[in-house]
């Protein structure tokens, strides 16, 4: 197997997991294992949830595959294992650090799509109940959501300062 076919899985894997997650999200979280989840809305006293048992959720499909995969020379089942494990990695820095900023990286960016993916998952979080919720993914984000930030620097750009 070639490298280059083994990125295009690798990226390929990445691009499908952020419907995975949303999916899985609204459906699984929001859902039957909402009793996992609903720490997550309902913040409740010290640093770990419930809801952090998902990492596992993910992770363990991730290892196997990467796992398996190289044990048995079946690369393109490992490229599928990196490509769950690097939008882990990146679901990790972007709900974790730059969203909910559990660890206090990046926070002052004024980024326009870190502004964005915030304000998705703030109207997200609007909803402390499993149903009537908004904005499941992760790593894309609507086009009202991108309407509204830019809405806010065209009002912030027009007032007196």
């Amino acid at each position: 197997m070639s490298y280059i076919i083994f990125i295009l899985i690798v990226l390929a894997t990445f691009c499908v997991m952020e419907a995975v997650t949303w999916l899985t999200h609204r459906y699984v979280m929001h859902g039957f294992l909402w009793c996992l989840h609903q720490d997550h809305h309902q913040k409740g006293p010290g640093f770990f949830e419930k809801n952090d048992a998902f990492f596992l959720i993910f992770a363990i499909p991730s290892w196997l595959c990467i796992m398996l995969g190289l044990q048995h020379q079946v690369y393109w089942v490992a490229a599928i294992g990196f490509g769950i494990a690097l939008y882990g990695l990146a679901y990790f820095i972007v709900h974790e650090v730059i969203i909910h900023q559990r660890i206090k990286w990046f926070t002052r960016s004024n980024n326009i799509y870190i502004r964005a993916i915030r304000w998705a998952h703030k109207m997200h979080h609007k909803h402390l109940d499993k149903q009537e919720g908004e904005s499941f993914g992760m790593l894309i984000v609507a086009k009202k959501y991108w309407d509204k930030v830019r809405a806010d620097d065209r009002r912030k750009n027009c007032s007196p300062a």
